[in-house]
């Protein structure tokens, strides 16, 4: 008798799963019809999209390294870190993604940097101990404040494997050049990527209703001038 409830518990199970999978929710409908068109659209060859993606990474990265040659032109490279390399790739080709927003930008390259000086300065200098745990914890953090950038990983990593230069800024390497690079590189977004009506970042709709009140603002001051 006990073997035959099981049984029918099982069957009941596999008839729900099989229900589940034939007839999923409109939530679900919905994710999957997304990520479907996603990925669809990043198959396509759009050489206006190339271009936009282009010229907004070569003036992001162009600024940050006039930068660099500017204030320590003779010195190791402190303000052009690779971590920026990679974030160039999200918030100026793959706008769209939760990973590219600004919020995710900045909020995942600041805690990353903060836990990257905080391990080096804590922890002692051996270097399979260092990385990994950097990395790690940044991950770790990124995910519980909803800021998780990939390229912020790499960030904590330079923090405690960069050179003497690096190591020896402490705290300041948060502020610059990580918190002035994201900066640069968010004020390049906002305009490069709002240039046509076909991209648009951030993708947070009250933003975007708030830079069209603004520019309305301006539409109507000259007229408000002739009257």
């Amino acid at each position: 008798m006990k073997n035959n409830k099981y049984l029918d518990e099982d069957k009941t199970t596999l008839v729900v799963y099989q229900f589940l999978k034939m007839y999923p929710s409109s939530k679900t409908k919905r994710s999957y019809r997304k990520t479907k068109y996603i990925l669809y659209k990043e198959t396509l060859v759009d050489f206006k999209e190339h271009f936009w993606a282009f010229l907004g990474s070569f003036i992001g990265i162009g600024l940050i390294a006039y930068l660099q040659s500017q204030t320590l032109p003779h010195s190791d490279v402190v303000y052009l870190i690779g971590s920026f390399g990679a974030s160039s790739v999200l918030v100026y080709g793959v706008i769209q993604s939760p990973l590219a927003q600004p919020r995710n930008l900045i909020g995942g390259h600041l805690i990353s940097a903060i836990i990257g000086v905080t391990v080096y300065k804590f922890v002692p200098d051996i270097v399979w101990l260092t990385a990994p745990l950097a990395v790690s914890l940044s991950i770790v953090f990124m995910q519980m404040t909803k800021t998780l950038h990939p390229p912020g990983g790499a960030t904590a990593l330079i923090a405690v494997t960069g050179s003497n230069e690096i190591k020896n800024l402490g705290y300041w390497y948060v502020f610059s050049p990580v918190f002035t690079g994201v900066l640069i590189l968010l004020a390049v977004a906002l305009v490069i990527n709002n240039m046509t009506s076909n991209r648009q970042y951030p993708t947070h709709k009250k933003y975007h209703q708030f830079r069209k009140r603004v520019a309305s603002i301006f539409k109507n001051k000259p007229n408000d001038q002739k009257h």
